[in-house]
């Protein structure tokens, strides 16, 4: 079931964070996400959040800020591959009409994801503080 993030459950969320970030993104230090956890942590709850919950447990979510840029698409490692990603995106699609996102262009699975959801590249670029390319996005309705 996908509902609007819980308040009471960002440690929950925060943990998916992590844990998918550093196994996505194995060319990229874990420091680097770990430096970051706070920020994030702090900011979350000003995005609009989307969470997909079964029976009790938190198994993926969807971040949006400025009301159409993905900050973030996560599903627990456990539970990729079983349409999760797709629910999320396609509640988002239903929120906003245009939807934009960074991915990096090393992180081949995600970056299939959204070309398979429309998602089409708009633009190569380098990351400021990773210094990793990655690729613009979009999609619209």
């Amino acid at each position: 079931m996908i509902k609007n993030l819980d308040i009471c459950k960002i440690d929950d969320i925060m943990q998916i964070w992590l844990q998918t970030n550093m196994d996505s993104h194995d060319f990229i230090s874990e420091d680097y996400w770990k430096n970051n956890y706070n920020f994030v942590r702090k900011i979350l709850p000003e995005s609009t959040v989307f969470v997909y919950e079964d029976e009790g447990e938190i198994k993926g979510f969807i971040g949006i800020i400025e009301d159409s840029y993905i900050a973030g698409l996560f599903v627990s490692q456990e539970y990729q591959h079983m349409g999760i990603g797709s629910k999320l995106i396609e509640r988002s699609k239903k929120y906003c009409s245009t939807l934009k996102l960074d991915v990096y262009v090393k992180n081949s699975n995600a970056v299939n994801f959204y070309k398979k959801h429309g998602f089409k590249i708009i633009e190569e670029k380098e990351d400021e503080e990773t210094k990793e390319v990655e690729y613009s996005m979009i999609w619209n309705l």
